[in-house]
């Protein structure tokens, strides 16, 4: 149940700002907190979001205050009440590219389904994740269609990778339509948002080109959206800007890693799959500079938080600008040197986000925060509502 905490207060030029604490487990329970099975809950099936609120902001938001344990609730739209001038939230500025890919096998009439991964920009090869009935060879087509149906695009097998996923070079589907160089813009005209399944079967319909994408995204690349980042609209960017804080972004282009969930009875054993991201100089001096000034870093999604953490690591310590490739897995026992709060949404049972946000808040508040959030009937994973972790 809420505690007493006067959540609603407004900022006061004079209140004292939160403290955040690193929590140290005690002897043995780290150790308790490594089984899956611990990240496990149960999660009526109407309260998955299949669409998003009308209006982004008017989502719920949980407040979870880690110093206290105290739980109580608001909305999005109210977020700058717990905001402090100099503060500074860090947002994930990547675009989800509709990355599913539909369409046949040109030999047998197939039905055919695969997620685009990466392009060689050397070679102009896509790697793509494919399931499908019978094994493809090299040489055979496939055809893809866009979201009307329409046969628009081929795609030539020509190997398999060590992972089982596919290379393909795209061609024309004849000599009278040519096709642009640009794997992304060839996306953008023949490609479908990749919804996780638990979103009407993974199925789109035209609002999810608009819906499932971010208010700022930038940099084309994810494969899933960064959904903490759902929430925000101009308005309410606005009015974080008119609290005086400062807004940073960072760059983390989300694999496929996020479909997935953990397979190990033991966290430790859990592999995760490398994403690639990009902390700019220009966006690291505005962290460094609030942190200088007593201000607070809230990352806004697990995403942000695995960027600045990184970041940090390769730092030794310290937050530079970074960016390559990161598989950081942050687990119970995880010392978090960026960030001070996280906004987030509700996750997957057994997820490797799950754990993160166990690993800043413990696992047993976290427990009973999503305890009193299925109570509450709040909306849950990529279209639902987010909690305040401070």
């Amino acid at each position: 149940m809420p505690g007493n905490v006067d959540f609603q207060r407004p900022y006061a030029p004079d209140a004292k700002r939160a403290k955040f604490y690193v929590l140290v487990s005690a002897p043995g329970e780290q150790d308790r907190m490594n089984e899956l099975d611990d990240y496990d809950f149960e999660l009526p099936r109407e309260l998955i979001a299949q669409h998003p609120l009308a209006v982004r902001s008017d989502s719920r938001l949980m407040l979870v205050n880690r110093a206290t344990g105290e739980i109580d609730h608001s909305h999005v739209r109210d977020l700058t009440r717990w905001l402090y001038p100099g503060d500074v939230i860090v947002l994930n500025d990547s675009r989800v590219i509709p990355a599913k890919l539909v369409g046949y096998r040109t030999r047998t009439r197939g039905r055919w389904q695969g997620l685009f991964l990466r392009v060689d920009a050397a070679t102009k090869t896509w790697e793509v994740l494919t399931k499908t009935r019978g094994t493809l060879t090299p040489g055979e087509t496939i055809m893809v269609q866009d979201r009307g149906g329409r046969d628009s695009m081929m795609l030539r097998c020509l190997a398999r990778t060590d992972e089982g996923h596919l290379v393909v070079i795209p061609e024309p589907i004849d000599q009278w339509t040519p096709l642009v160089d640009d794997p992304y813009t060839l996306l953008d005209q023949f490609g479908r948002i990749p919804l996780p399944p638990y979103i009407r079967d993974g199925q789109m319909v035209d609002d999810d080109v608009e819906d499932y994408q971010t208010v700022y995204a930038k940099h084309a690349g994810s494969v899933a959206a960064p959904t903490a980042g759902l929430h925000f609209t101009e308005p309410l960017l606005r009015a974080v800007k008119k609290r005086e804080v400062e807004v940073a972004t960072v760059t983390l282009h989300v694999g496929i890693g996020t479909f997935r969930p953990i397979a190990t009875e033991r966290l430790e054993d859990h592999m995760m799959h490398f994403e690639t991201g990009e902390l700019a100089e220009a966006e690291c001096d505005k962290i460094l500079a609030a942190k200088r000034t007593g201000g607070r870093v809230l990352a806004v999604g697990t995403t942000s938080v695995r960027v600045l953490e990184s970041a940090a690591i390769h730092g030794d310590g310290s937050l530079k600008p970074w960016s390559g490739e990161t598989d950081l897995f942050i687990r119970p026992g995880f010392k978090f040197q960026a960030i001070d709060g996280l906004m987030t949404n509700f996750h997957l049972p057994k997820s490797s986000l799950l754990v993160l946000v166990s690993a800043l808040a413990g696992r047993d508040l976290i427990r009973r925060a999503y305890a009193e959030a299925v109570r509450e009937e709040y909306r849950f994973f990529s279209y639902g509502d987010a909690m305040l972790i401070f």
